[in-house]
């Protein structure tokens, strides 16, 4: 169970407390997935005490804002848990290269006061849950996938995301994949039309997991990193091999190694048919501009750092899981495109 993980050696307050030197000579901004966020702030954290002239200022803003705050040359780069489409690439005003930064997976938490033994749930499951039509925890189909577990007689709120999120992306995508009726009636999407009668929206990874941890009967997905950090219950998911998976770091890898190429145009690693495959796991990117206007050695120099091994073993720390060596090596291939 995700809950058992160690707890982050490099916890989420501490990262948010860390204050960067504010006499650097460059400071470099990002905007964006806040799937992300406790990642990039140890890494970059890292990045500075290594090279003191150099800070780097994330803003967690969701997957959307940060592809609107890029594509409005607002900030150095952007981050998105699925990369910019066609529509987005053509609306930004130079030619622009997606490179994966990171690997994570989406655990799903929830609030069941009293209740400590884990819960399962299958795919076709979650898929009802947010749909609306399983509508309190003590359903028939729930209970006997628990057969152990006194569950309540409690409604279901349903959280999700309430901003353009590449979270919310991986989510659907993998809702699409298990339920025809999901991919019929809503579809795959950073934002999309939720149908649960209960369902609340908040703004965030961070917004999601304080709204679940919150709300007595609630369940959301939320980035593992943060559910580790926040003591919360999450589900162990039945994946397509049939088999009983939590949320780790391990899991996420297992998954990902199932399919060792990705691209920008190929990324999607849900429901996974790896048999120790977690089936909510995905790559998250960052986009840059091949020609930045200003500061390009400075953003090569990190965004090369970040990829390559002395950036992703920072990843572990904070529940990531590193880019696997392949990706790495065609991570850093297409930044150098950026020196041309």
């Amino acid at each position: 169970m995700i809950r058992s993980l160690r707890r982050c050696c490099f916890s989420l307050a501490v990262v948010a407390a860390m204050t960067l030197p504010a006499a650097a000579a460059t400071q470099l901004t990002g905007a964006g997935s806040s799937f992300d966020y406790p990642f990039f702030s140890k890494a970059f954290y890292i990045y500075n005490q290594k090279n003191p002239d150099i800070t780097v200022n994330y803003q967690s803003i969701g997957s959307g804002g940060g592809i609107a705050q890029f594509t409005a040359r607002n900030v150095d780069f952007g981050a998105t848990d699925v990369p910019m489409n066609a529509g987005e690439l053509a609306r930004a005003p130079g030619p622009v290269l997606q490179i994966p930064v990171t690997l994570g997976g989406a655990a799903i938490a929830y609030n069941l006061p009293g209740v400590s033994a884990p819960i399962r749930l299958t795919r076709a499951v979650l898929a009802d849950i947010y749909l609306g039509t399983i509508l309190k925890w003590n359903d028939p189909q729930i209970a006997k996938l628990n057969k152990s577990v006194n569950l309540p007689d409690m409604a279901i709120i349903v959280v999700h995301r309430s901003d353009g999120s590449g979270t919310s992306y991986i989510f659907t995508d993998f809702l699409s994949h298990v339920s025809a009726e999901w991919k019929s009636k809503v579809g795959t999407g950073k934002s999309v039309s939720w149908p649960a009668p209960s369902s609340v929206g908040a703004k965030g990874t961070e917004g999601v997991a304080g709204q679940v941890k919150s709300t007595p009967g609630a369940i959301g997905y939320v980035e593992m990193a943060y559910v580790v950090e926040n003591h919360m219950q999450a589900a162990t998911l039945e994946n397509k091999a049939g088999k009983w998976i939590d949320c780790t770091p391990e899991t996420v890898a297992a998954a990902a190694a199932s399919k060792p190429e990705v691209s920008a145009t190929n990324f999607s690693i849900v429901d996974s048919s790896a048999a120790g495959g977690y089936p909510i796991s995905g790559y998250s990117w960052v986009v840059v501009y091949k020609k930045p206007e200003a500061r390009a050695k400075e953003l090569y120099n990190v965004l090369s750092w970040l990829v390559g091994s002395q950036g992703q073993e920072n990843a572990k720390s904070v529940d990531y899981v590193p880019l696997p060596r392949n990706v790495q090596g065609a991570a850093a291939a297409t930044l150098r495109q950026m020196q041309r």
